[in-house]
């Protein structure tokens, strides 16, 4: 009789109805015991067609669907795209506008992070830190309720400026929240990122290299906590913030915990932003004057930003009418998602749940 022991390959579906995937999503897991032989996402069951919508729609009535595509960072989504339909009209915004934006744009990478920084701690067993980041995230979508009205999706910026200005109080409000924040963050600190079981849970775990993480096209902290400093707002820059002392936040062990501090670290600077743009904050205009029926030259445009979770991109064709002719969206938690075959082949079925929460994908952006 033969020693050697006899495995049998094992297909197992987590999702689309499951909370670690974050959504309708579907892997489809081959195992060999508790060993990830392949692991497949599955797609689609959150199809709107976002980019046909945008086809039937004026430039201005799109702006809303804008917001349910990263419906964690609807202000970015926004920020996408009004920059393309500006870049393409010639459209200039006011300084005032700008810098709004930029406060706005910040504020919603934070609420973003804070979100991911409870969603990885609840993945991993760990209710607390949930708890923790969702009471200050309430306070960001105070600020967005008392300048907007919302506070999930927005439709806040318009091609040329914002919508409204910013209220008053504001800006006293927003800086009591900056220092609440930093001292906040010691406290997640203790309470998560040094604890020793999300540190056994995160390290060495998902590891993607550098060279792995370029040809994958992987943007955001997903390719920054590889190694690579790549961030729109600094290699090519937009607004005004080429105009404000921030840094670019990178780690080198492409790991899931590197992507976890990555993101973390990446809270204390938007702080940062946030207060200088508060401090620099001119008077002027909200917005420059646009008809009320946009038409935009004939062309084509391409403009990308750096969102919560990478590089988001609009690829805008006009036909001189007051509808785009095509709309494409450059989504990044649909790209990062490509990789987590690479990320969790050989580990156990365990480490699935960890590396996916580290790419910290929206389903909205994914399927689009």
């Amino acid at each position: 009789m033969s020693s050697r022991i006899r495995s049998e390959l094992l297909e197992l579906n987590m999702g689309p109805q499951h909370p670690s995937t974050h959504g309708v999503l579907r892997l489809a897991v081959i195992l060999d015991g508790e060993v990830v032989v392949e692991c497949h996402p599955d797609l689609g069951y959150l199809h709107r067609g976002v980019e046909k919508l945008a086809e039937m729609r004026t430039y201005i009535q799109f702006t809303p669907i804008t917001d349910r595509l990263d419906y964690l960072a609807s202000m970015l989504g926004n920020a996408a795209y009004i920059g393309a339909v500006e870049k393409l009209g010639g459209i200039e915004v006011p300084e005032r506008a700008e810098f709004i934006r930029v406060i706005m744009m910040e504020l919603q990478r934070i609420a973003s992070h804070l979100i991911f920084f409870g969603t990885m701690g609840l993945d991993l067993g760990a209710t607390t830190p949930f708890l923790y980041a969702m009471r200050e995230r309430e306070d960001i979508l105070d600020l967005f309720e008392m300048t907007c009205g919302a506070r999930l999706t927005y439709n806040y910026f318009r091609p040329g400026g914002v919508s409204r200005d910013l209220p008053e109080g504001f800006c006293g409000k927003a800086k009591t929240y900056i220092k609440k924040q930093r001292e906040k963050l010691v406290e997640y600190d203790d309470l998560l990122t040094g604890n020793q079981i999300f540190i056994a849970r995160t390290r060495n775990i998902g590891i993607i290299s550098a060279e792995d993480a370029v040809n994958y096209s992987l943007s955001g902290p997903s390719l920054r906590a590889s190694g690579v400093a790549y961030d729109v707002r600094k290699v090519d820059p937009y607004s005004v913030y080429d105009r404000l002392d921030w840094q670019v936040v990178t780690r080198n062990e492409g790991d899931t915990r590197a992507r976890f501090l990555c993101r973390v670290d990446e809270i204390r600077q938007s702080l940062n932003i946030v207060e200088q743009a508060l401090d620099m904050l001119p008077e002027g205009e909200l917005s420059c004057k646009t008809p009320l029926k946009l038409k935009l030259p004939e062309g084509e445009v391409y403009h990308h930003i750096e969102s919560a979770r990478g590089d988001v991109g609009v690829y805008l064709v006009s036909d001189g009418t007051d509808k785009p002719y095509r709309l494409k969206w450059r989504a990044p938690s649909f790209i990062n998602l490509g990789a987590l075959n690479q990320m969790v082949v050989g580990r156990k079925i365990a480490d699935i749940v960890a590396v996916l929460g580290s790419i910290d994908v929206v389903l909205g952006e994914v399927d689009r």
